[in-house]
């Protein structure tokens, strides 16, 4: 699916923003955000970093997971590991949403129902981490947008650049054609999580884990029908 990269951006921007919010600053999907926030707090500029060091085991789970979830699945059945993906994400997304609704008004990030619900957000969003590195195929990255950004600004000099021969000016468009989209929805989907956050609370989580749900449902579809006699 074409899309399928500029969905899985705004829902990791949705679900990173929404956390960061509702679990005083933990990022569910950014590790590099975490590891800075928690080397802030053990030198004494930050707070409660417990609830950020409890969740990286989680997200290191989520990758694990994944990893073995893709790799028990014969050759035959190997293309469906994106859909096997999409859908366990889909039912710890569900499982996040409830455990933040148990655990709202979050009044301490160290609480039993917080610590949860980060575990299981940050779970989530490890499987999304895993994903494109386990399922081989033409792509963005769609959890972090540091390198999009980046890989967009080059692209841009190039395509405007006087003195860039006209291939190099064609490989810019495409990979800027690729990387913009997500890059956008990424951003939408941030302002969305924090809109979704203080209107719905932790009900907002619906959204992504029902646009899982329907990936996991949909991803493969154009494979199949271009294929029919595959199994």
């Amino acid at each position: 699916m074409k899309s399928e990269d500029t969905i899985l951006a705004a829902i990791a921007g949705f679900v990173d923003t929404l956390s960061f919010v509702a679990l005083f600053g933990l990022f569910t999907a950014h590790v590099t955000g975490n590891f800075v926030l928690i080397g802030a707090g053990v030198a004494g500029y930050g707070q409660d970093i417990l609830l950020k060091l409890i969740v990286f085991p989680a997200f290191i789970g989520g990758v694990v997971a994944s990893s073995v979830m893709v790799r028990s699945l014969s050759a035959r059945h190997a293309r469906h590991g994106a859909r096997l993906l999409h859908a366990v994400q889909a039912v710890l997304m569900l499982g996040f949403c409830l455990a933040g609704v148990w655990a709202a008004p979050v009044g301490q990030p160290h609480g039993v129902a917080a610590i949860v619900a980060g575990v299981v957000g940050a779970f989530a969003m490890g499987v999304q981490n895993a994903h494109p590195k386990l399922i081989q195929r033409s792509g963005v990255p769609n959890t972090v947008m540091t390198g999009n950004v980046t890989q967009a600004i080059l692209d841009v000099v190039d395509m405007f650049a006087a003195d860039a021969a006209g291939s190099v000016r064609a490989a810019a468009r495409s990979r800027f054609a690729q990387t913009a989209p997500a890059i956008v929805a990424f951003a939408i989907g941030a302002i969305a999580g924090a809109m979704g956050l203080r209107h719905l609370g932790f009900w907002a989580l619906l959204a992504p884990a029902c646009a899982l749900a329907g990936l996991a449902l949909t991803t493969g579809e154009h494979d199949r029908a271009a294929a029919p006699g595959r199994i």
